[in-house]
């Protein structure tokens, strides 16, 4: 299918040459005459990109720029000028403009610009067939309609309504406690409390209390009886996050609960009944941990009865540039800033980035770049340095000469190191990237003499 391209300029022989040269390089071209007639043919007629020159009477290039962009923001417009300064692209830049470009024209530089505006646009297109996905606002906090996060939907739904132990991992930042939530909120408990308590931010003694509660002078400054947060979310749900973090000692007493759904408060004498589902949440490879001493493993398969994986933001594909629409108009609706989406390179320049921090290094980022951008469009400058400067890397054989090749076995080696340090030596995140089981990753290591890493 032919893009579709409008020219606005009020010199008829300027539109005629722009119309037969670029209707030859495969796109489809209507024309107006003025700034007032194109924005009574967008009101009829759709055009992927809008090319308008900058001085024409009445309506002038610049503020048809601002009316397309408050109108029509997904459509991209190219202004034409004969005056290339840097003013005139400021100018046209902050009106909502795409691109420049100078008379007298360089169709071929000017087919490179309209190619630009027309990915952006089809990067628009394709944010907003995925932010109107089915299925997204189902559970209202899971955004993004990649194949990975349909089929964690998908596993949601379906386990939401047991109570079954789920045990969601995955790496830090990826947003395991909103599926938690997620679970809650589709559950018949949904009425009832959810309460969340990190495992990994408080010492022993204190979560100790903060689970099962105490007596009054059970402990120094335990000047009252208080509830423990498994009686406080008794008839919904308790998310037990970086659960690997828990120490050893406390773990029996966990798991004695649990199995008995009673719990005696510290220092108390009686033990009281509790009604909870328990979900976990860890970034840890625990069956590790289990077979290394540092987790117990009667707790991990009482708490392991259902595993949800939540996938990295690398996995997710065009997920990212849903994402990013989503914080950057949270964060421009709390500042009032008139900022309207993502220029093209930048939403190149989040595709291309590998996302160590995951889904919270892009909230990040995004509420960066509304607080510093300028213009109505996000810009590569507004992004936080380690994004912008980020070079994509790929997969290469060492050198040409045949005496620098190497077996395609060790090829396999150092990618396999590759990916379980990239996954900080977590086993079960680096066999699911690389499609691995565990026992067959576990041989590849003994092979290669990094078992004990």
């Amino acid at each position: 299918m032919k893009p579709s391209l409008l020219i606005v300029d009020d010199e008829r022989e300027l539109r005629s040459l722009l119309c037969d040269d670029l209707g030859r390089r495969g796109w489809l071209v209507a024309e107006a005459a003025g700034g007032r007639e194109a924005l009574d043919h967008l009101g009829d007629h759709d055009a992927d990109v809008v090319l308008t020159d900058m001085n024409m009477p009445g309506m002038g290039g610049l503020e048809l720029c601002r009316q397309i962009a408050q109108k029509r923001p997904d459509i991209p417009t190219i202004v034409l000028t004969a005056f290339g300064s840097l003013e005139t692209a400021v100018g046209a830049i902050r009106a909502g403009a795409f691109d420049f470009v100078t008379k007298p024209v360089d169709t071929d530089l000017l087919v490179i610009s309209l190619e630009r505006a027309l990915k952006f646009r089809r990067l628009q297109d394709q944010i907003r067939v995925l932010q109107s996905g089915e299925g997204q606002e189902d559970e209202g906090l899971l955004i993004g309609s990649s194949p990975v996060m349909q089929e964690l939907r998908h596993q949601i739904k379906r386990i939401a309504a047991t109570d079954a132990s789920v045990m969601i991992h995955g790496e830090s930042g990826t947003g395991k406690e909103l599926v938690a939530r997620s679970l809650h909120q589709l559950s018949d408990r949904k009425d009832r409390p959810f309460v969340a308590v990190n495992c990994a931010a408080l010492p022993e003694n204190l979560l100790e209390s903060e689970l099962f509660g105490h007596r009054k002078g059970a402990f120094t400054g335990a000047q009252n009886d208080r509830r423990g947060l498994l009686l406080e979310a008794s008839g919904g749900t308790l998310l037990l996050d970086e659960i690997g973090e828990m120490p050893l000692a406390l773990q029996p007493k966990l798991l004695r609960a649990l199995e008995e759904r009673r719990v005696r408060p510290v220092g108390g004498t009686s033990e009281l009944p509790f009604d909870v589902r328990i979900i976990s949440a860890t970034h840890k490879d625990l069956e590790s941990e289990t077979e290394e001493g540092r987790f117990r493993e009667d707790l991990f398969y009482r708490l392991n009865v259902i595993q949800l994986a939540v996938p990295p933001l690398r996995s997710r594909g065009t997920d990212v540039l849903v994402l990013a629409e989503h914080f950057l108009q949270k964060f421009a609706g709390a500042t009032a800033k008139k900022v309207v989406g993502l220029a093209q390179p930048t939403a190149e320049r989040l595709l291309n980035y590998n996302w160590p921090g995951n889904v919270r290094e892009l909230r990040n980022a995004m509420e960066r770049g509304v607080a510093l951008t300028r213009f109505n469009h996000l810009g590569t400058d507004d992004l936080p340095p380690r994004i912008r400067e980020h070079k994509a890397t790929r997969l290469v054989v060492e050198g040409e000469d045949p005496r620098e090749l190497v077996p395609l076995e060790e090829i396999e080696r150092r990618y396999i190191l590759h990916v379980l340090k990239a996954s900080d030596n977590n086993r079960t995140t680096a066999s699911r990237i690389l499609g691995l089981d565990r026992k067959t990753l576990y041989r590849k290591l003994q092979k290669y003499g990094e078992e004990g890493d």
